[in-house]
């Protein structure tokens, strides 16, 4: 009888994979990084075939760690970056390019001109989403427009493309020979080109962003079996390949948010809050996306509101990187409480624009507040705060546009694990943040979905019962942080507007 779920969560900066038993409890991991290409200002790239080489080898020391054998496999789930694009020859199996990561901005000047008609709002009421070159289509225009014969290849059938999670299944489930291109509904509503209510590509949108609809893959539920994996692979058997989530919806799914009006905060790279709406597909009014939150196989869809934040965590790894302040991520937090507070500074990381609730693409980052008495010190609080603010700001417009007040918010990601973050964001919110007992819901969340289509978890009950509570952090209610320093920050944030010309 098999007795674990395999769960491959691929990244912005790392992949992993995890293995959890039926408490939903991880047995055996593995994570490797890969490179971060930056060809030029506002370009963010990966290598599709790191990886997918990447993937291989996590696969093969997290079953050598948890000591499993391949038997015991009940089946296999995916989650994924969003919205990073991969294009490649489905003969060769090869990319035509490197990927074109989330946060990149080269595709400005085609959002530009697809709001010259009908603005930034021109195809929210199918998609959900704003203009904004945070999204998969324009990124496939991109490609189409500046990679050479890719456009022809793409018209002849030849060059398909996938988010992250279609690259890896058709690599898992044979590749050349015969792999599944396919993807699911959480992924395909954050490329711009799917029908929210219909749940397939919209041929419209596809035709007036110039995208060949058949190098599009097949649209599926979110917990299914979309093939299997071949015995040439990592697993080395053929084992049901069940789960496809967005990295943001699996947390929500780890985190067993199954009610509306339940919300989790994810910190990695970025900051993406989700908070559940059900059945019904809820506009938002105050710069939030609309989005598939799951779907599990032939279940109703699952909607949400997500507050997305490009830099958090990447803030962190700015200051290790970028300016050598801190030697390790983890230094941020002993750095930060060498000083009482911020020293007067507020650190705005607009490196990609603003996301929500501005999706301002002419804002760039800005520190604000500088004077001789700020230190290191002062630079590390500043960075952990600039979360902290940036998730109140989602939280509000999350309160208006779905007239529920919530009442604590459930984490989960990296950052988690800094105590001093986690208190000043319970500060700044004025609501308890709550942390799991496995943190690492993102994992836990494709594993549900996996484990839910072959009968390993029988019913959203089962997995519900698995969460437990870790450790509560209690605003306090005698800090400035949700009034004086918070008015301080939303005062920062106005600085960087306008910095970037439109040409």
């Amino acid at each position: 009888m098999a007795k674990v779920i395999v769960s491959i969560d691929q990244g912005t900066t790392s992949t992993r994979c995890m293995i959890f038993n039926h408490q939903g409890e991880p047995v055996g991991a593995h994570q490797l990084e890969h490179e971060q290409i930056y060809p030029q200002p506002g370009w963010v790239e990966h290598d599709p075939m790191e990886i997918w080489s990447r993937t291989q080898d996590v696969v093969r020391e997290a079953l050598d760690k948890a000591d499993a054998a391949v038997s015991d496999i009940a089946a296999i789930g995916i989650t994924n970056q969003r919205e990073t694009a991969v294009v490649w020859d489905r003969e060769t199996g090869k990319p035509y390019c490197n990927a074109i990561v989330w946060q990149d901005t080269r595709t400005s000047e085609i959002i530009h001109d697809l709001g010259r008609e009908g603005g930034q709002d021109r195809f929210r009421r199918k998609v959900g989403l704003p203009l904004a070159t945070y999204f998969s289509g324009p990124k496939i225009r991109w490609i189409l427009d500046h990679v050479e014969g890719v456009r022809q290849e793409a018209e002849a059938g030849q060059a398909i493309f996938g988010n992250i999670d279609t690259w890896l299944i058709w690599n898992l489930t044979g590749g050349v020979k015969g792999g599944k291109h396919v993807t699911d509904v959480t992924n395909a509503s954050r490329t711009m080109l799917m029908d929210l209510e219909r749940l397939q590509w919209d041929p419209e949108i596809c035709d007036t962003m110039g995208i060949p609809i058949g190098m599009l893959p097949m649209v599926c539920s979110s917990s299914e079996v979309y093939g299997h994996s071949t015995q040439d692979g990592p697993f080395g058997e053929v084992i049901p390949v069940a789960g496809d989530l967005g990295d943001q919806q699996a947390a929500t799914v780890g985190q067993a948010c199954f009610e509306v009006g339940e919300a989790k905060n994810t910190y990695g790279t970025g900051c993406f809050m989700i908070l559940n709406t059900g059945t019904e597909i809820v506009q938002s009014e105050n710069g939030l996306l609309t989005t598939v939150c799951y779907q599990f196989g032939e279940e109703e869809t699952v909607y949400a509101l997500e507050g997305s934040i490009a830099i958090t965590g990447a803030l962190v790894q700015w200051l290790r990187d970028n300016l050598k302040l801190i030697d390790s991520a983890s230094e941020i937090e002993s750095l930060a409480k060498t000083v009482e507070d911020n020293g007067g500074i507020y650190f705005v990381p607009a490196f990609s624009g603003l996301f929500a609730p501005y999706w301002r693409a002419d804002a760039r980052g800005a520190i604000v507040g500088l004077t001789r008495y700020v230190n290191r010190g002062h630079f590390a609080r500043a960075t952990l705060e600039a979360t902290a603010y940036q998730t109140r700001e989602v939280l509000d417009a999350m309160n208006a546009d779905s007239g529920v007040v919530l009442k604590s918010l459930k984490v989960d990601g990296g950052m988690v694990k800094n105590e001093m973050l986690m208190q000043f964001q319970a500060d700044v919110l004025g609501v308890p943040v709550i942390r799991p007992t496995v943190p690492e819901t993102t994992a836990l969340g494709a594993a549900y979905a996996a484990g839910y289509a072959v009968g390993f978890w029988k019913s959203q009950d089962e997995m519900r019962q698995n969460w437990k509570a870790d450790k509560t952090w209690q605003p306090n209610l005698e800090s400035k942080a949700s009034t004086e320093f918070y008015a301080m920050w939303k005062k920062a944030v106005t600085r960087t507007f306008h910095w970037v010309e439109a040409e």
